[in-house]
């Protein structure tokens, strides 16, 4: 027994070095039928190297060879427009924990192509999510690594509604267009996107007016509520969520560990008609896993978009005052905390 115990102990040893030590891969697994590319981070034994994506620079090894990690998987769910790029950071936190972490491209709502953001994209997001999961564990690089019965679901903004969704939350377009008939001018980018902006000026009715009339033309005739889960899905982590378009009971008592991470200075997403309202209905049966007191609506995009400018630079530049380097690394350091109590063993 004493030397069964050993080797089980340096069998363990073995497994923890080889991606304690590792440095984190890049894979770009190719588009299915009907869905983007799925980006992939993961504990790799290759040596990182400076590596050009769109507009960032990032160490890792492309194409890597991966090593055993701790076997799970965390799914990352994008903003609008956006980016696996601007999610690098926080997918560094769980790499170097041992997750592979995966990046679906949404359709119509990404960096690439931005046609189609809001609800229509809101609809088929929770099921992009689930076929990334399908796609990671079909590549025989990553498959034998993984174990599915416990994977992670992260979201921040747009993805922070496909978090909710996979909570157990149910929306609807038509809820969607009420928030907006209630709330126009006060949360105005939520309902419009980086369309325009009010400025004070006497174009506001028009813009108010040509607002509500394409909301209630797409979205107000419709009452199904949406709802998508994956029975593989554990545990969620919902950042800046986009969240007024849902039913409030059911995020009473999600179906798994939900976590909440926000920022008081978000102009995009308001907190009172978003995060905040989700915290109120699911506490204490949910986890506020960090509060950004001076962290606006793109405190969580790390690294951050060089060079913004206009409505977008407005809406997703750091406020005054907010530290960025150590407040970032402390929610992901928190953020992956909350993966590893929930997912590994």
């Amino acid at each position: 027994m004493r030397r069964s115990s050993s080797s089980f102990f340096f069998l363990f040893l073995a497994f923890f070095c080889s991606w304690a030590q590792a440095s984190m891969g890049l894979a770009e697994l190719p588009a299915a039928p009907g869905d983007g590319p799925v980006t992939v981070f993961y504990p790799s034994s290759d040596a990182a190297q400076p590596t050009r994506r769109a507009r960032f620079t990032l160490e890792v090894a492309a194409e890597g060879t991966p090593v055993p990690g701790n076997g799970r998987l965390v799914v990352i769910s994008h903003g609008s427009g956006g980016a696996p790029w601007v999610h690098a950071d926080i997918a560094r936190s769980l790499v170097e924990t041992g997750f592979v972490v995966a990046m679906p491209e949404h359709k119509a709502d990404n960096y690439k192509d931005d046609s189609d953001p809001g609800p229509d994209s809101w609809t088929i997001r929770p099921a992009e999510v689930s076929r990334a999961i399908d796609a990671v564990v079909r590549d025989p690089r990553f498959a034998p690594l993984l174990r599915l019965d416990k994977v992670g679901m992260y979201g921040m903004s747009a993805g922070g509604h496909t978090a909710l969704s996979l909570a157990g939350g149910r929306w609807s377009p038509a809820a969607f267009a009420r928030h907006c008939e209630a709330n126009l001018v006060n949360d105005f980018q939520s309902c419009v996107g980086l369309v325009t902006r009010l400025t004070g000026s006497p174009l506001d009715d028009i813009k108010k007016w040509t607002a509500l009339f394409v909301i209630r033309r797409r979205f107000g005739d419709d009452a199904v509520a949406r709802e998508h889960t994956d029975p593989r899905i554990a545990a969620i982590v919902a950042g800046v969520p986009s969240s007024a378009d849902f039913d409030m009971g059911s995020l009473a008592d999600p179906r798994v560990p939900l976590g909440l991470i926000t920022a008081r200075q978000d102009r995009w997403l308001i907190p009172r008609f978003h995060s905040d309202r989700v915290l109120a209905a699911c506490l204490p049966r949910c986890e506020l896993i960090a509060e950004m007191p001076t962290g606006g609506h793109g405190a969580l995009l790390s690294p951050p978009p060089p060079g913004l400018s206009g409505l977008i630079g407005d809406m997703l530049d750091d406020p005054p005052g907010f530290d960025r380097p150590n407040v970032l690394q402390d929610v992901n350091k928190k953020t992956t905390a909350f993966f590893r109590t929930h997912l590994l063993p």
